[in-house]
Order: structure tokens, then sequence, then C-alpha cells
């Protein structure tokens, strides 16, 4: 089954990503983390059968090896003020392409090829809880249902719940429940999750988190 796997990313600029994380991270540390994060995620989003990965991108992206893996993808431009309007329009963005949506986020590096294939499997939706209260994935047979994400407040305990109430009358597939990563704390269990990646080998370079 083809489907689109949209991500919502992030320059990975100093100052302006995963600034959570700081301290004990410096801004350019929290980048490099990002941008691991990142590439994680798309080897992972390029490697699932089926999928056609789509990148919805918020800034200007400097770093060579990040660059470099967004050009295997499709890249759009996020668009809107809010993050509930930019998740929107992503979703409308991509309809277009005529197929089913999984979204994620560049914050969940532990996401595999096999994992992201099975979560694309939903009637008319599916949706995966973060451990903060948020959620990490959502799929939807007709991405135009994304629309009700307008009225969702985001970044909040209850995120999820909301984001549930709001897809009622939908038959609704709940995904495995998984941590982003938003702290410090979460950064060492994820990467405790997924040893041989990029993500867990930048957080053992930097000092601050090795200390």
């Amino acid at each position: 089954m083809r489907f689109c796997l949209l991500i919502m990313a992030k320059s990975p600029v100093p100052g302006q990503v995963k600034t959570r994380l700081c301290p004990p991270l410096t801004p350019e540390e929290a980048a490099d983390v990002a941008a691991a994060s990142l590439l994680d995620t798309l080897e992972a989003a390029l490697s699932t059968p089926g999928a056609v990965p789509v990148v919805a991108l918020a800034g200007v992206v400097r770093r060579e090896d990040v660059r470099d893996a967004l050009a295997e993808c499709v890249v759009i431009p996020q668009r809107g003020w809010t993050f509930a309007d930019r998740l929107a329009n992503a979703h409308a963005d991509v309809a277009r392409f005529g197929m089913p949506v999984l979204q994620i986020g560049m914050d969940t590096p532990q996401v595999t090829p096999s994992l992201l294939e099975s979560c694309a499997e939903f009637d008319e939706a599916a949706l995966g809880f973060a451990l903060d209260g948020g959620w990490w994935a959502l799929g939807l047979r007709d991405p135009l249902h994304a629309e009700v994400l307008r009225d969702v407040p985001m970044s909040r305990a209850d995120t999820g719940v909301r984001t549930l109430e709001a897809l009622l009358g939908l038959n609704i597939r709940t995904l495995p429940k998984l941590s982003d990563v938003d702290t410090i704390a979460d950064a060492r269990a994820v990467a405790a999750q997924v040893p041989g990646g990029r993500f867990a080998a930048t957080l053992t370079e930097i000092a601050a988190v090795t200390r």
C-alpha cells in the first residue's frame, strides 16, 4: 500500500530548536541533537515500504548533511502562524497526492521502518499518543480531516485527548505510545532505545550530557 509519510520538521538552527534542552545543552548542542533526530527520522522514513516521504519544513537548512537527506524527499514549506494551523495546512497540501497520510514529527528518532509501515495500516484514522500527553503520529485516510486540528490546543498535557475528541466520528486505531524528545531526560531515554543511531551518538559526544 502506498501512503504519504508526512514529517513536520524545523531547520536545526541554534536557538530556534529544542530550546527546552538548554540547559544543560548549549543552543549549538541542542541544534546538533535536533539535526541528528531529524536525520534518523528521515533515514527510517526513506526505508519504509510503501512510504512517499514528504517533509513540511520550517526555516532555512544550512547543514549539508540535512540538505542531502532532504534532497531524497518531497519538501514543502510549512504555512500558518500557529502550529495547529501549520499541521492542518500541511495535510491539506499533501491531499493532492490522493493517498492516505501518516504524519509524524522530527522528535521521535526511535521510529523504525517496520513500525512506520505498521502504523500506516488503518481504516479511517490512527493516533499515537506520546508519554507527555501529546501525540507523535496521526494517520488519516482523508488528509482534509486534519482541519479539526485548528481548534486543538497544542503542546499541552491534554493535547492527545483533545485531538482524539476532535476526531470522534472516525474509526480510530490507537497506535503504540512513544516518548518524544522535549527534555534532556527524554533525550537520554530515547537514546537508550536506539544506541546505534546518530541521535545516541550525538548525545554521547556532548560533554554536558556525559559529565
